[in-house]
Parts: structure tokens; C-alpha cells; sequence
């Protein structure tokens, strides 16, 4: 039970620091959508989302008034449609399905138009993955993502080509709105299959029919947190984020398990991410800073960004059995004033932030590039990310943005949480040789546990 003294605190860190669920995700199984006709595999996907979260949006509004709880998105997730639209060959038409399911239902974004090709590609994966630029151009709400690699099948270096394509294309067919497409687009080592997150949530074929998974952030009430004890060691500082992260975590099961039993769904997990926002005040980066170093970027700032994380997934284990997702520390630089900062000071390079998604909870988010970066180094920037995640076990991911006529220091705008972003400068060398030679860079040998 949470008691008097906790629900104080907890009122004070809504009020005060930001402290808000982010994100309450239903993610839905469309393995009894699938047909061998287009049209009427997407009426049956557009039917089952609407009759499983029609009411998603207003007991979110009905939970956040109960609680006082600021509830920031309701969305959902779907199985990965590349495999819902295998058989009938129409992604398109089940991607227009999903958006239009996703504004009839008032919900802000929905994911799951996937595939998981860690190890290989079908002849209709092919096709799913060449269309992906298009409808992200083409719907308002569909999220994409892309699983490339995983410690167990190594990385498919052929699709780490095709997502560099994707990247390119998508930015160029929204280049009027500074690539924004490419901002709905995620490619992945280790891929979760309960994320609440977008741009790289879906539902897994191992979850039930319908999961509410709830993501929770509150950078805010970390920081101040760590204010109270600004000469303490740094296992003090362990145990301020700790506590912390446990109080954010107890809310999320709160909303998650109401929300569960409201929408007789099944309650999935509580991702504790520290995921900021634009706003003042609810930044990792500031966290960092007040653990001790002038600015983001400099020398100190992984070792940092580990103690946050791993104090972070400690105190939300304590809280509920059902951790996951992605819980840790997100570091996407269009979405956290601090890394804004970092970035514009020339304090913080693409470089550090890889450095940075050895010990974070992803990888390289919301990050803008010059619009004229070829698609074979957004390639190789994502298959860097991959083996990061590959040989650590652990999952990474990559959110590139290339801005069309804009270069290194210019801004891009994407608003909302999206935020703006530094155009950040790229290593020229070109890396073609070795994407073009694609097969697969295999599993590492403590890949092999069984």
C-alpha cells in the first residue's frame, strides 16, 4: 500500500518537478487479423484496434483525474505487421488502417509497423521494408521500427543497409518539415517486445491479446533530489536515485494495474525511463550535471550516465516485479534542454554519445545530421550502435534524422515532445566498402548460453 507520507511526496513531485506518467500503451495482438486478402486484412486490423482501445484515451483522462496523476500519452502498440501482412501483401493499406484507427480513437501514436530481421529477410520482409519511407510520409500517427541485429544472431549487415535507406528516404519525402518522417522510424539490436515507447514499440507474439504497459518519467524529481545532499559521495548519490526511481516506479504500477482492470486488459510492466522533455527542468543531461560535471560531454559524463542508469533500473526492481521495456536513462538530444545545450556549446559529439549508449538504456535518439549525410554512413553509424548492443547483451538503437538543406549548427524543428535539435556534424570518411559487402557479422561467442 502507498501510504500518507508517500502520496505527500508524490503530489509534491507532480506539482513541482515534472514528475508525470508519460505514456500509458495497450498493446494489441493482430495475430487473428491476418488474412490472405489486403482489404479485408486491414478492416479486421482497424476493427480490433478500435473495439480493443476505443475507451483507452478517456480512462487515461479518468485515472489522471483520480490520482492526480498527469497522464502525458495514451498510445498503442501492434504486433509487428510485417508479419500481420504477410500474406496478403498489403502493408500499405493495414498502415493507413492503423492511422486511421489511431484518430478515430483520439490516441497519439501507435506502433508496431515492424519486422524483426536479426538474422535473415523474406521475400515479403523485402517489400515491407522498402515501403517504410512512403507511409511514414503518408500517415500522421504510424511508428516504425526495425530489429537489425541481437546478441543471439549477431547482425544482418543487409538489413543495417536498408535501414541507412530508410533513414534517407523517409527524411526526404518530409524534408518540408525538416524530415520529421525519420523521426517515426527507430532500427534496433536486442529489440523489447513491451516497450510503451514510440518510435520502437510492438507488441510481441509472446504477449497476450491485449497488455497495458505504462512508461514513467520524472528527470525533474531525480535532480532535485540529488540537490538535497550536494557534497555527498557518490554512493550517496546511488542511493538518492535509488529511493527515488522506487517512488516513480510505485506510481506507475498504481496507473498501470488500474488502467489494466479498467480496460480488461493484462497488466504487462512499469518502464521506469528517465525520458525528458524540451521543457526546463526535466532533463537527464541536468542530472548529470548535478552528479558533478560542468557541462554534458565532458570527460566523466559515461561513467555518470552509469551510475544513474543502474541505480535507476534498481529502485524500480525493488517497486514491482514487473519491470521492463527499456527502463534506464534516455538520451535523445531533440528532446532534453540539457543535451540541446551540450550540443550547441560544442561540448557534446555524436562520438561521446556512442560512448554514452554502452551503459544508457538505448542509443542514439532524436539526433539531426546535415540533410547530404550518405545513406551508407547513417548505415555505418547504426551498425556501430549494433554491435554495441550485440557484445553487451543489451538493447540499442538508432533515431537519426538527416535535415534536407540544412548543415552542422543550424536547428531543426519537430515540436511537441519531439522538440528541436542541433544539427550535429557527421565523420566524413566514408564506411561504403563496408556496407555494400552486407552478409552478416555473427553472434558473439557468449551469445552461445544454451
Amino acid at each position: 500500500m502507498i501510504n500518507g507520507i508517500e502520496i505527500l511526496e508524490t503530489v509534491k513531485m507532480i506539482k513541482d518537478h515534472h514528475l508525470d506518467i508519460r505514456t500509458v500503451t495497450m498493446g494489441i495482438s493482430l495475430l487473428d487479423c491476418i488474412s490472405e486478402s489486403a482489404n479485408r486484412t486491414a478492416e479486421k486490423v482497424y476493427d480490433k484496434i478500435c473495439h480493443s482501445a476505443g475507451k483507452l484515451v478517456s480512462v487515461s483522462d479518468e485515472i489522471a483525474d483520480m490520482y492526480g496523476i498527469p497522464i502525458v500519452n495514451k498510445r498503442v502498440s501492434v504486433t509487428p505487421i510485417a508479419i500481420v501482412g504477410a500474406s496478403s501483401m498489403g502493408f500499405e493499406k493495414i498502415a493507413l488502417a492503423m492511422d486511421s484507427a489511431a484518430e478515430a480513437i483520439g490516441i497519439d501514436f501507435i506502433g508496431g509497423y515492424s519486422a524483426l530481421v536479426q538474422k535473415g529477410t523474406t521475400d515479403p520482409e523485402r517489400e515491407f521494408l522498402k515501403g517504410i519511407p512512403e507511409v511514414l510520409a503518408e500517415t500522421k500517427k504510424v511508428c516504425s521500427s526495425v530489429n537489425v541485429a541481437s546478441t543471439r544472431a549477431g547482425i544482418n549487415m543487409a538489413a543495417v543497409a536498408e535501414a541507412g535507406r530508410i533513414m534517407k528516404r523517409a527524411a526526404y519525402l518530409t524534408r518540408d518539415k525538416d524530415g520529421i518522417g525519420a523521426a517515426k522510424f527507430v532500427a534496433f539490436a536486442n529489440a523489447v517486445e513491451d516497450n510503451p515507447f514510440m518510435a520502437g514499440a510492438f507488441h510481441g507474439t509472446g504477449e497476450a491479446d491485449r497488455v497495458i504497459n505504462v512508461g514513467v518519467s520524472g528527470p525533474g524529481v531525480v535532480k532535485t533530489a540529488l540537490e538535497s545532499i550536494p557534497n555527498g559521495d557518490l554512493s550517496e548519490v546511488g542511493e538518492v536515485i535509488k529511493r527515488t526511481a522506487f517512488k516513480i516506479t510505485r506510481v506507475g504500477q498504481l496507473v498501470a494495474r488500474k488502467a489494466a482492470e479498467m480496460l480488461d486488459a493484462n497488466f504487462g510492466i512499469v518502464d521506469l525511463s528517465l525520458a525528458p522533455t524540451p521543457a526546463v527542468g526535466d532533463s537527464v543531461a541536468r542530472i548529470l550535471e548535478e552528479i558533478g560535471l560542468e557541462q554534458v560531454g565532458a570527460h566523466g559524463t559515461t561513467a555518470a550516465l552509469m551510475l544513474l542508469n543502474d541505480a535507476v533500473k534498481k529502485g524500480g526492481i525493488m517497486a514491482s516485479q514487473h519491470v521492463g521495456g527499456l527502463s534506464g536513462a534516455f538520451i535523445p538530444v531533440s528532446e532534453d534542454e540539457g543535451m540541446i545545450a551540450a550540443a550547441q556549446s560544442g561540448a557534446l559529439h555524436i562520438e561521446k554519445l556512442e560512448a554514452m549508449t554502452a551503459v544508457c538504456s538505448v542509443g542514439l535518439d532524436m539526433i539531426a545530421v546535415p540533410g547530404d549525410t550518405p545513406e551508407e554512413v547513417l548505415s555505418a553509424i547504426l551498425a556501430d550502435e549494433a554491435a554495441i548492443g550485440v557484445v553487451n547483451n543489451k538493447t540499442t538503437a538508432v533515431r537519426l534524422i538527416p535535415v534536407y538543406g540544412k548543415g552542422v549548427g543550424e536547428r531543426a524543428e519537430f515540436g511537441g515532445l519531439l522538440g528541436s535539435a542541433p544539427i550535429m556534424a557527421v565523420n566524413p570518411l566514408s564506411p561504403a566498402k563496408l556496407i555494400s559487402r552486407g552478409g552478416r557479422i555473427a553472434a558473439p561467442v557468449h551469445g552461445n548460453k544454451n
